[in-house]
């Protein structure tokens, strides 16, 4: 695909107008029509700015030959702005974190359990089971709340990131030959959501070969496999036994307060309804508990500004491991000093006290064999 091609393709691509990519990198819209129309090329300053605002790579535009299908990137519920834009900054980052890998000769394989099964039978039961085996796999323990997103970042290799969207109650999930599986979550969202969130799309990267094999684009997943998701969330990070004990722990005559709900809530690092929502199938409520079960959800919502006694701590904007892996690349002259300011999102003088830094170079620590 040629230059002018791809220029057109990005711009569409990222769902901007000729307006907007003026307002954003100066280039004229006549410039850019005629950019897009091959009758004449950008200069590489332009092409460096288009490339900037398009989430793109210059190499992306300069390279020979047909266009590379893009990842297939599954969302519970399409952002209802920006769209197009929040889904290739996410892909353009997953991109950034596979040259960082390369560059640092780091590259981290998938290591996530494989799941099987049959898409047209696959249902509560599979996913239940999937959650427990999952669980002792990655030994997360009682709490698989509080250390779910290290494991799967730093062991399993899924690359994590977080952005602003709307509406604030969905995640997506992307796997590529390239940099393998990744996650994106809202970065508006409390720890605890986040975590449910993580969860629920992990559900999706276990079962990407059951259930979207062959996709090849954008995917809004509903209906079953979403219901199986949440069902695979609530095992995951609210196991029976420990969960029985913390219930049983805080009951009173078969019932509990409202505020020990958010106890527990607080101790798996979960949010209150999704506590609810394990209290409504481990305790049997049946047909006739469904609606109340809904109406103490929806307090339990209510309720959580006043009782959820935890900061709201935002996530860092980069993943510790993607972090690590620019300074490195930098420090060993693989990453210059704009890109890597482009990377971490800095300025370029904030950039510049990563190199002023000194650390002593070569220094190993000896390790003796058992």
């Amino acid at each position: 695909m040629p230059l002018h091609d791809r220029l057109k393709y990005a711009r569409e691509r990222a769902s901007l107008s000729g307006p907007q990519v003026r307002e954003r990198t100066g280039v004229g819209e006549s410039s850019l029509s005629e950019f897009e129309n091959g009758k004449r090329e950008p200069s590489l300053s332009q092409l460096q700015k288009l490339a900037e605002v398009y989430r793109r790579s210059v190499a992306f535009f300069l390279a020979e030959g047909p266009l590379t299908p893009e990842p297939a990137v599954l969302w519970r519920m399409r952002p209802t702005q920006h769209a197009e834009e929040t889904e290739v900054k996410f892909l353009r980052l997953c991109e950034q974190y596979h040259n960082l890998e390369m560059w640092c000769d780091d590259h981290a394989p998938v290591c996530l359990p494989p799941a099987t099964g049959d898409p047209t039978r696959y249902g509560y039961s599979q996913a239940e089971e999937l959650a427990k085996r999952i669980r002792q796999e990655l030994q997360l323990g009682d709490r698989p709340g509080l250390s779910l997103l290290a494991t799967l970042e730093e062991v399993c290799g899924v690359k994590v990131f977080h952005l602003e969207f709307e509406p604030s109650g969905t995640a997506a999930s992307a796997v590529s030959e390239t940099f393998g599986a990744a996650v994106l979550l809202n970065s508006k969202n409390d720890r605890c959501q986040r975590n449910e969130d993580l969860a629920h799309e992990l559900f999706h990267l276990l079962t990407w070969p059951i259930f979207h094999p062959t996709a090849e684009a954008t995917t809004i997943v509903g209906g079953l496999e979403e219901d199986l998701a949440t069902c695979f969330a609530r095992n995951l990070l609210l196991p029976a036994d420990p969960f029985r004990t913390a219930i049983n722990l805080r009951m009173r005559d078969g019932k509990m307060k409202i505020e020990s709900l958010f106890d527990v809530a607080r101790e798996f690092d979960v949010p209150a309804s999704c506590v609810l929502l394990q209290l409504y199938f481990l305790y049997a409520c049946g047909p006739a508990g469904a609606d109340q079960a809904k109406r103490e959800i929806g307090m339990a919502k209510a309720l959580t500004p006043s009782l959820q006694d935890r900061q709201n701590q935002k996530p860092h904007p980069w993943p510790a491991r993607y972090h690590a892996l620019a300074v490195r690349a930098l420090r060993h002259g693989e990453l210059a000093i704009g890109r890597f300011a482009e990377y971490l999102n800095i300025t370029r003088q904030e950039a510049m006290r990563f190199v002023e830094q000194e650390i002593p170079d070569g220094e190993e620590i000896q390790v003796t064999p058992a």
